[in-house]
């Protein structure tokens, strides 16, 4: 790492010559492998952008210039260029953040995490300097799956309004998003990939027809002026120029050189350019490039030298989700599945393999899906919509007005719901049962264990009449969690001989089996409890205000915003049945939650079983008027 260590800012690439560039590009590709082979993270897309970055930060002066990342994951090597050069924390706490951040670097400019809005933030930053006088430069650097969002097109069509407002949008090219990049835009920049460009082609006319007496330039400035029919015939890369964007490329994205050329043209240019970059996610490194399914987009610690995980992963949330829908798939021929590009995240590959008429991959739209999945229900069939529970935020408003207006039968499977923790503040799956509390009809089921995510996807999918969620959380699924009776519709998980108790207990999901700990510190200072499941969380189930009536507190426990939440619901459900009970709702505060592991984040916030027991008991003994020992000193004894 001869020269990678005496990197400190982006300046000191300026002294390196050719060859130095491309020992620098091998050492980053190696220092790549090395430390994210040790903390997971995105290797597949940082191995891809070396090159790439490295012409960026010769050719502007970040950050006076403003170079903008979609979706960000992609910004290991900036990280590296400026300065940042201790991964051995990497998406932990107190460590570097896994995408851009202002708190890092004031090379970071936006912490944009979900893709597809950089070309906005790129907008505005430039009508910004034209107002001000100001002469940065703007570059935004967004790949060929984010560019399929419809927010990236609303973009482009305000940035060529103004031919004159200087912007350079670099299209990084390497055919994928997650899973390979679908749709018209993508079979455009594949013909685009695959055809000689207009430009080498008039270069070479002009060569020949400068050496052609008196016709010669005459001839040549015809050609010229039919240049857009040429670049037609020769490379349609006409999209784009129709837009009022002016089209550079392509370009191979791992020749520094060429990428420089073509940079310093669009800077000069003095207004909207697209430089269009060919890259290989997972270049110069072998596991990584035979990896057919996404090239080692995102992975855990691994082996280094076979790319193997150094752990057996457990059986997840996603592969049973994934599982039980192929079974559906062969008993009903109406479901049909849709993905927002990321088919074998969300656990449909399985589904795609045996059922491939019957999904859907929309590209990163979720807008889209969304208004599609109400049109095939309304067309006689039964949509699954599986994303993560962050990205539905982005359709909320055709969740409410096209599928639950229209009462369509859809299935939206939310993955990551809850705390994800080392992705950050943006991938928190926290906000969605705060968001949709308020869509009416819509039915919400909170799957406790494996067992429950099979029997409620399924209670889900015979619902034709109005939109039913299926949320749960990332990562590995726990032993099963044994109901004990039944209420209404809701498990019950834990009861007294008695039948009352003086604390009832409302777990949702994958917080089961800490709402169990909670009830056993409890005991421990005499306090019964009684834990319910609600199974389907939106509407609250009419057996919970009875219930309550017959406990003294009730506490709700949801790995959700307690802004809006099933707390929330619960509260304003007793207070229309006329049930005055009182109620805590312990829950995720209403901020941005910073990277950690998920543990960490929980602890952070105080939503574990003894901070929660310990609140507990305290508002029972106030009950009382008495003082009790903490549940954690009564644990040591």
């Amino acid at each position: 790492m001869a020269l990678l260590t005496r990197i400190r800012g982006p300046r000191d690439l300026d002294r390196l010559g050719p060859e130095q560039l491309e020992q620098l590009a091998g050492e980053i590709r190696s220092f790549l492998v090395d430390a994210v082979s040790k903390t997971g993270g995105h290797l597949g897309p940082n191995l891809g952008v070396v090159e790439l970055t490295i012409a960026l930060h010769r050719v502007y002066d970040s950050p006076k210039d403003k170079v903008l990342f979609d979706t960000g994951h992609q910004s290991y090597v900036h990280k590296l260029l400026t300065g940042r050069q201790d991964f051995s924390k990497l998406r932990s706490r107190n460590g570097l953040s896994g995408y851009p951040s202002r708190a890092e670097s004031d090379h970071d400019i936006i912490e944009n995490s979900h893709a597809s809005t950089v070309l906005g933030w790129a907008d505005g930053l430039a009508k910004a300097n034209e107002v001000l006088n100001k002469d940065d430069q703007v570059v935004a650097v967004i790949g060929d799956g984010a560019l399929t969002g419809g927010m990236a097109w609303e973009a482009l069509n305000n940035i060529a309004a103004a031919k004159d407002r200087p912007l350079v949008i670099v299209v990084n090219d390497n055919e994928r998003s997650y899973a390979p990049t679908i749709g018209g835009l993508a079979n455009h920049l594949a013909t685009l990939r695959t055809t000689d460009g207009y430009e080498r082609f008039l270069a070479r006319g002009k060569e020949i027809l400068d050496r052609t007496p008196v016709v010669g330039r005459p001839l040549y400035d015809t050609l010229h002026g039919a240049k857009k029919g040429l670049k037609d015939f020769i490379a349609p890369q006409g999209m784009f120029e129709d837009l009022g964007l002016k089209y550079v490329g392509p370009i191979d994205g791992h020749d520094i050189e060429a990428l420089e050329s073509a940079l310093l043209r669009a800077k000069r240019f003095g207004g909207p350019v697209i430089v269009h970059c060919i890259t290989e996610k997972g270049r110069g490194y072998k596991p990584a490039e035979q990896d057919e399914a996404d090239h080692f987009h995102g992975i855990g610690p691994i082996h280094p030298d076979t790319g193997l995980p150094v752990a057996a992963a457990g059986v997840d949330w996603t592969s049973v989700f994934g599982e039980e829908m192929v079974k559906l798939g062969h008993e009903r021929e109406d479901i049909v599945a849709i993905t927002a590009a990321m088919l074998q995240p969300v656990g449909l590959e399985k589904f795609a393999k045996a059922f491939p008429d019957r999904v859907y991959d929309v590209g990163i739209a979720e807008q889209h899906g969304a208004v599609s999945a109400a049109g095939l229900a309304t067309g006689g069939v039964h949509p699954v919509f599986a994303l993560y529970a962050t990205f539905l935020n982005r359709a909320f408003d055709q969740l409410l007005m096209d599928v639950a207006l229209h009462r369509c039968g859809v299935t939206f499977v939310l993955d990551r719901a809850g705390i994800t923790g080392t992705d950050g503040a943006s991938h928190n799956g926290m906000w969605d049962l705060s968001m949709l509390q308020c869509v009416p009809g819509l039915r919400i089921a909170a799957p406790r264990d494996a067992d429950q995510v099979r029997s409620q996807l399924r209670e889900a999918v015979a619902v034709e009449d109005a939109p039913t969620v299926v949320r749960y959380s990332k990562g590995a699924v726990g032993p099963a969690v044994a109901a004990v009776g039944r209420v209404g519709g809701m498990d019950v998980l834990r009861r007294t001989e008695e039948g009352t108790a003086d604390v009832l207990l409302v777990s949702v999901g994958a917080l089961a089996p800490m709402c169990l700990d909670i009830a056993d510190l409890l005991d421990k200072q005499g306090i019964t409890a009684t834990v319910v499941d609600p199974r389907w969380v939106k509407p609250v189930d009419e057996a919970l205000a009875p219930l309550a009536e017959q406990h003294r507190v009730v506490v709700t426990v949801e790995d959700n915003s307690r802004v809006g939440g099933v707390g929330s619901a619960v509260a304003q459900a007793l207070r229309d049945a006329g049930v005055d009970v009182p109620l805590r709702d312990f829950g995720i505060p209403p901020r941005f939650l910073d990277h950690a592991s998920r543990k960490e984040v929980m602890a952070e916030i105080g939503l574990t079983a003894p901070d929660i027991a310990r609140q507990v008991t305290g508002l029972v003994a106030k009950l009382d008027g008495r003082l009790v020992d903490s549940p954690t000193e009564a644990a040591r004894d």
